[in-house]
Order: C-alpha cells, then structure tokens, then sequence
C-alpha cells in the first residue's frame, strides 16, 4: 500500500459522477491511490421521500458500477453518522488528505464543520454543484445581490474557476456495506450515462425551449433538475452543452443562473428555510385550516390544474415548474397557508428537492423572499391553465373524472351549467369536488391580509 501522503479519501455526497468532478479529479491527479467512500446517513433517509430515496440509492449503485467499468474499483459504503465515519475511514487506510464537494445547506454545513474538526488530515473541498461558488459573484459594492438581474449579469461575465483535470490513480478497492435495499424502481434512469442521455435529448429540442417550457401538455423541459440533484452531471457540463446561440438556449442559461443564486443565497442566509427573507412579513395571519391543507395534499381542491399538479407529485415524485408555482401560490395566496408547510411537503416528495431551490422559489412565491418578487403577486389557475393546457390534456391525464369535459370546460368546471355537465358524466359534490375557495374572494382575502401586516410594519 502507498504511504499515507499518497492516499486519499474521496467523499462522495451530492456528485455522483467520475467527469467533470473537481473534487475526484483533484484527488487522483495529487495522489497515487484513492479510497471512493458514500456514507449513507440514516438521518437523510429517513427524512426523504420515497422518490427521492430511490433516486439516491439507485444513483449511488450506479456510481459503484462506473468505478468498476472505469477505473476497477469499487465504492466503500458506510452506514451510520458521517461524523463518525469519514474519520474513521480516513484513519483506517492511514490516507494523507481527504477530498469533497461542498453543499449550502445548513444540514450540510454543520456537518462538514463537525468532519473536518475531528479528521486529522487536512480537507479540500471544491464546489462542484454550482457554476460558480458561493461569494464568487458580488455586486460593486461586495455583496451579493438580493435581485436576480443584477446577479445574473455578473453570473454571466465572470470566468469560470478552473477545475482540476482527472488523474490516473488507483482505486483501493472495498465496496464495505450493502446499501439499503430499493422499494421500487428509481423516477428516473438512474447514472451517469443516463443523465448524458437526458441532456443530449434535450439538446434536440432546447431552440424551442423559451416558447414551450410552460407548456404542460409537451414535454418541453430538460427535467436535468434531478441529474444536477444528485449530481450525476455537472451544471458546468449543462452549461457547455447547451452554449446561448439562440433565446432559448439563453433562456436555459439563466435557469442555471436562477439555481446558483438561490444557492448562494443560502450559503450566505441559512436561517432562510425557516425564517422569512423579509422580515416586514414575519407574523403574517396564516389560516392554515387543515382540512384545506390535505385537499391540497391530495389533489382535491375543485380547482383542476392545481389537483393534477398535486396528484401528479404525490404519484411520481415530479412536477412541472410551472406548476410548482401555481401550486405554491394557491396554497399560500389562495388558502392563505403558511409557505413552510407547502416547502416541507414539496422538498418531501419531489425527487429534485433541493433545500437551496425548494426554499428560493417557495419565498419568491410567498414574496416573502428575494428579488422583485410582489406580494400582490397571485396566479390564477384558471387563467394559466386554460393558457398552458390549452387542450385540458394534461389535466385528462392526471384529473380522470373530468376527461369527458372539453377544453373549453375543463378548466373551470363550476362554470359549466349542471345540467351539461351532468350530460358529460361529471356531477361536481360527486364525481368531483366543488371549489374549495372563490378565487377571487380568497384573492381578495390575501392581498388584505399582507396589507394589514404591511401597514402595521410601515
């Protein structure tokens, strides 16, 4: 076995891939042998859904199978409580440094913190989740940008830090542990190969991607949010690939741009998944009626697009953005529900949830949170599906009771005369739920509610 200086641990976390991996790269281009370890922390699983679970383990199988074709190794899997292990680890094959990728999170952060304090070896880290690292991209000024314009003309014209080039050291070879066993199969072909084969297919229809991302009834979405989840491609890679030649690889870009800011927003304000960015808006009179909170849960609110939406998530693990955003302002607007129980639900179950992406997009919602983002700001569902399922078909497919309607009525059935829609099979009470708010009054409702609070802190 090598001396311990040309040994090193890799830890595995959030990027599940050989290529394009600052942290792998660096271990085995300065080292002559490298130990792969994945920990596989109880805590986590228990706390994810069971799409995200699958995801992760058939992901992480995945990555074991590329050591082996590759490079002839195998991945060490641990059980147990990282803090423990990585010392562990690193100690047992006497390595002289250890390497990881970092993460935002604060679960993640204290975590790290806590590792790196009982390992004796010294620790580099990379991040090789984000484009650019959190505190890389400041205004004039030296802060980050609480407006995602101003972010995103920086994000656009600073270099990229160089990654390291990959080496050709040898895998120490001892898979430990079996993982956890899967309860099914993983939402998405699970891999690095697999998340190439996403994106090439993307590549085909990216030119039309700003005129057919909000379409729910097209597969217009690159749907790479759980390959950059798991990191089984990196956004860098995403962004090579992908080049701003027309508006809709442009378009594209900023999404990655949009991810990385909330990120960095994260990194710098860790209270945020708890705590309104805002604070004129903490204290806000929540309704949080419970009987209305599981008619969202459950796809059964009278409202169709938002009940597909729902139903879709709790089915497979996946929604589309936009109506993650439909689904999000209705909750909070709507039904006036507290953002953090529509955020735990959504990170729960979504097999991309992401703490930093999750909580971004819940407080832009909420207009609680960072950039333009009003609190007069409320979508209607009826408006926006009626425009992004113009035909009712995706509604159709996750809606069923309502696939006798037309395009003309599927989208607001309580506005269809009883007597025709009781011709078309569908009685609503029976068949299907009446609305459970007025859009219009519950609308009204909300923007009086933040109002209140608004001049109270004025």
């Amino acid at each position: 076995m090598p001396g311990s200086e040309e040994i090193a641990v890799v830890w595995f976390r959030r990027d599940l891939r050989l290529d394009d991996n600052p942290a792998w790269a660096a271990a085995t281009s300065e080292r002559r042998a490298v130990v792969p370890l994945f920990v596989v922390d109880p805590r986590l699983l228990d706390a994810a859904g069971p799409f995200r679970r699958r995801q992760l383990l058939a992901s992480v199988q995945a990555l074991d199978y590329d050591l082996f074709e590759r490079v002839g190794g195998r991945l060490l899997v641990r059980i147990g409580d990282p803090v423990v292990l990585v010392p562990q680890t690193v100690a047992r094959y006497q390595a002289g440094a250890i390497y990881w990728n970092a993460d935002v999170s604060p679960f993640a952060a204290r975590r790290d913190q806590a590792v790196a304090k009982a390992l004796d070896a010294p620790v580099h880290t990379f991040h090789g989740t984000l484009v650019h690292p959190p505190g890389s991209i400041l205004t004039s000024k030296g802060s980050l940008s609480r407006v995602f314009n101003a972010f995103f003309k920086v994000w656009r014209r600073t270099p990229l830090d160089p990654w390291p080039a990959p080496g050709d050291a040898v895998v120490l070879d001892h898979p430990g542990q079996p993982l956890p066993a899967l309860d099914g199969p993983s939402p998405f072909p699970e891999g690095e190969l697999e998340a190439r084969t996403r994106l090439e297919a993307f590549l085909a229809i990216v030119d039309r991607y700003d005129a057919d991302r909000d379409r729910l009834d097209r597969q217009a979405t690159s749907r790479l949010s759980v390959d950059l989840k798991y990191g089984t491609l990196s956004p860098r890679a995403v962004l090579d690939a992908v080049g701003d030649a027309t508006a809709g690889r442009e378009a594209l870009v900023r999404q990655l741009a949009w991810r990385d800011w909330f990120a960095h927003l994260l990194a710098e304000i860790p209270s945020l998944p708890t705590r309104e960015m805002k604070p004129r808006y903490t204290g806000l009179a929540w309704r949080d009626d419970p009987v209305e909170i599981a008619a969202w849960k459950g796809g059964f609110t009278g409202i169709p697009i938002i009940d597909a939406g729902m139903r879709e998530l709790r089915q497979t693990g996946w929604m589309h953005n936009r109506l993650r955003m439909l689904c999000a302002s209705f909750l909070v607007k709507n039904l006036l529900v507290d953002w953090r129980i529509g955020e735990r639900h959504f990170r729960h179950l979504l097999v991309d949830g992401d703490v930093a992406q999750n909580v971004g997009n819940w407080q832009w919602v909420a207009g609680t949170g960072p950039d333009a983002a009003p609190y007069h700001r409320i979508f209607n569902p009826v408006t926006q599906g009626r425009r992004h399922d113009p035909d009712g078909s995706y509604v159709r497919r996750w809606v069923p009771e309502l696939a006798p309607l037309d395009s003309s009525q599927i989208h607001a059935p309580w506005e269809v005369d009883p007597a025709e829609l009781a011709r078309r099979g569908v009685t609503l009470g029976d068949d299907y739920p009446h609305p459970i708010v007025d859009l219009a009054e519950s609308r009204a409702r909300a923007l009086e509610a933040y109002a209140e609070l608004r001049a109270a802190r004025s």
